[in-house]
């Protein structure tokens, strides 16, 4: 489970001046080289990002990265759609880092050839919490990373096109059409949708959304109600898709997206903003969708009085199943999230660690799914919290309820049926409730309750009590309309969750609101009054006009850099990494050097260092002995769930594993399973970087690139 960033009580640096600054609650140095100074820096999931004052005569800025520990060699050059230009200053993410610690160099170019450069102090970059039943490995994909891997780098291949105000309408990307593999290069992000559509294009692809873009920036790219469609060509279509906005000011403004027959699709970053009606809208026949880290704000007056703060927020439906909405931040939303409307089958979702802000009701509101809810901050309800009816399921667990008025209710029974909720006419569910925080409900009756001071009730009760987690609730506990049993889904599917990693309740409150939403809490605040606000679902009139106000400081995209070999500059060698919190043992980006030849690791001979492969894991010299090649093997790398070998080869190259296990058993390369055949696996990279993880656990004794 990923957690706050660790603070730094002191750097050190080797410049002539130290001083520091906050910048997303971490304090970094501000870092001066003659006429460049880096003003903030700072890293959060998977990204980094540096500021600086802008030089006076710079003609343009080069950004790089590498990994705080590698040489300079190890610099990659990020994008120049990254660097943006603002009022005051300049800024750079660096994004698609795996976790590790980071140092990000700027480099501004001066007439005559000259530059100047500045390295940031070390940034300890942490990983997406990837769980959820997105994430279940008994799912269709396995995953919900879309154009990513799921230690946070791009996928191999993957494309990359940026999204900004001026680019939306005249993005091009080139398309495979046909089964032939014939391309065609499409003009604006909707044709570029549009023929992915027609399903012969798997490629990855990042869509990295840059600064405000209006519904009329995207003229021409939205259907007639006003959403981006990304959409597959039949249930389920394997899309490999990531939509993603960039730093903290990313939005898409008077429009919303629409998900149909999508298969791993991720969708992050974000801020959504006077959306019509929904503002993401799961709508028929997805699969391995993960929603996540976005600010959810009003959206714009439908016809209906429930409606002035927009309809759905997040909502499912018609055959959407393996499910993850996460660490989103909902702001005043009027109806969350509706999960479920005419389905008849199972569906499975999860809802974790979401900060449900003020907002009114459907938290979620459920119709036939298996839902798990766990760790998410309902904080000042003034309707309902979770809601269950026709026949679903939900295991609720671990949340914390401030002021939710109702904070569960099954239609027609317990509080609903008392008068005070009356939410739904339809079929009763059944709720599971365990390990939960409820302060200051108004309402929450109890089957087998063995809370002290809750009410308990046999047959007209909000949720069913238990007493562990693993308690399998007895069928003679039904829904009091519909006669529906809980199904036990948490006790017999896969719900992609390692329990070990769930956080207390009691640090529900602090995890959610430092990490829920965008970077850093992203670039609008606001303070809600929670004597008024937790009460009151009216539309905040002065929460609208803010919204509607809205203006982006963004000047420019780009850096006007060139592609470039970074100029020497030291590291500050006396910098050191952060240490309150240990450093995440997930893979950093790929910096080994590129193979000119082969490359030969012997882990008994050389344990985990190598100046070529980026090895992060356990040693064993207790799990037998490997004859290869003329050689004895004694030592081996443990494959387990932390362990990840990164590499990048510049050639087309044939990668050679031993391992001591039987033959059937499987190891990941890129994302991919290979089994192996008399402790061998052998396989054709092409060019770029690739990286080993566990499939299943084995050992690894040797590796050979050639």
């Amino acid at each position: 489970m990923k957690k706050s960033m660790a603070s730094v009580t002191s750097v050190v640096l080797l410049f002539s001046l130290a001083l520091s600054l906050w910048v997303g609650g971490l304090p970094n140095p501000i870092v001066h080289a003659a006429g460049l100074t880096i003003t903030g820096s700072g890293a959060w999931n998977e990204t980094a990002f540096a500021e600086w004052s802008p030089v006076s005569n710079a003609q343009g800025y080069n950004v790089y990265v590498k990994p705080a520990s590698a040489s300079d060699a190890g610099y990659q050059q990020i994008d120049t759609e990254l660097i943006r230009k603002y009022p005051s200053n300049w800024r750079a993410d660096a994004v698609g880092l795996a976790a590790g610690n980071y140092v990000i160099k700027v480099e501004a170019m001066l007439p005559g050839g000259s530059r100047e450069s500045a390295v940031t102090s070390a940034l300890s970059v942490t990983a997406y919490d990837r769980s959820g039943f997105a994430f279940s490995p008994s799912s269709r994909y396995g995953t919900g990373s879309g154009a990513y891997n799921d230690n946070g780098t791009l996928k191999n291949g993957a494309q990359v096109i940026y999204v900004t105000s001026d680019t939306a309408q005249t993005v091009t990307l080139d398309v495979k059409i046909d089964s032939s593999g014939a391309v065609q290069t499409a003009v604006g992000l909707g044709e570029i949708m549009l023929l992915r559509q027609k399903g012969y294009d798997k490629t990855p692809l990042a869509i990295r959304m840059i600064g405000k873009i209006t519904d009329d920036d995207m003229s021409g790219q939205l259907n007639g109600s006003g959403y981006l469609e990304v959409k597959g060509k039949s249930n389920y279509s394997e899309m490999n898709t990531t939509i993603e906005g960039i730093g903290d000011d990313a939005y898409a403004y008077g429009w919303g997206l629409l998900l149909r027959y999508v298969g791993n699709l991720e969708v992050r970053n974000l801020g959504l903003m006077l959306f019509p009606d929904d503002g993401l809208s799961m709508d028929t026949g997805n699969v391995n969708v993960w929603v996540h880290n976005n600010d959810i704000f009003y959206g714009t007056a439908g016809g209906d009085a429930d409606q002035a703060k927009g309809d759905g927020s997040t909502d499912l439906k018609k055959g959407s199943t393996y499910i993850t909405i996460s660490y989103n931040h909902y702001w005043d939303s009027g109806k969350a999230s509706l999960v479920g409307l005419s389905e008849s089958a199972e569906f499975f979702v999860s809802f974790h660690h979401n900060w449900f802000d003020h907002s009114d009701s459907r938290h979620p509101r459920i119709r036939v799914a298996s839902a798990h809810i766990y760790n998410n901050f309902f904080d000042g309800i003034s309707k309902y919290g979770v809601g269950i009816t026709t026949g679903g399921s939900a295991f609720v667990e671990s949340n914390y309820f401030r002021h939710a008025k109702f904070p569960m209710m099954s239609s027609l029974q317990g509080t609903d049926a008392l008068g005070e909720g009356t939410f739904s006419g339809e079929n009763g569910g059944m709720i599971k409730a365990y390990n939960n925080m409820i302060v200051d409900a108004d309402s929450l009756i109890y089957a087998n309750s063995n809370a002290g001071t809750a009410t308990a009730h046999a047959t007209s009760f909000d949720a069913y009590l238990a007493s562990s987690r693993n308690e399998t609730v007895p069928s003679s506990y039904k829904a009091l309309v519909g006669g529906t049993a809980y199904n036990n889904f948490d006790t017999s599917v896969n719900t992609g969750v390692n329990v070990s990693n769930m956080d207390s309740v009691n640090a529900v409150e602090q995890v959610v609101t430092a990490e829920a939403g965008r970077l850093n809490n992203g670039d609008f605040t606001w303070t809600f009054n929670d004597s008024v606000d937790d009460t009151s679902y009216a539309l905040n009139a002065a929460l609208m006009s803010k919204i509607s106000s809205y203006a982006t400081r963004l000047v420019s995209v780009g850096g006007n850099s060139i592609p470039t070999e970074p100029t020497p500059t030291p590291t500050p060698s006396a910098t050191p990494a952060p240490t309150a919190t240990p450093t995440p043992t997930a893979t950093p980006v790929p910096t080994g050097t590129p193979t000119t030849g082969g490359q030969i690791h012997n882990f008994t001979a050389d344990g985990t260092a190598s100046d070529f492969f980026n090895i992060q894991g356990s040693l064993s010299t207790s799990k037998g002995t490997v004859s290869y090649n003329g050689l004895t093997l004694t030592q081996c790398l443990k494959i387990e769930s932390a362990t990840s070998i990164s590499f990048t080869a510049t050639q087309a190259s044939t990668l050679t594993l031993v391992f001591n296990t039987a033959d059937g058993t499987k190891i990941k390369i890129d994302g991919t399973s290979y089994p192996m055949t008399n402790g061998i696996v052998s396989v054709s990279l092409a060019p770029g970087a690739h990286t080993i993880t566990k499939d299943s656990v084995t050992n690894l004794y040797y590796m050979k690139l050639e």
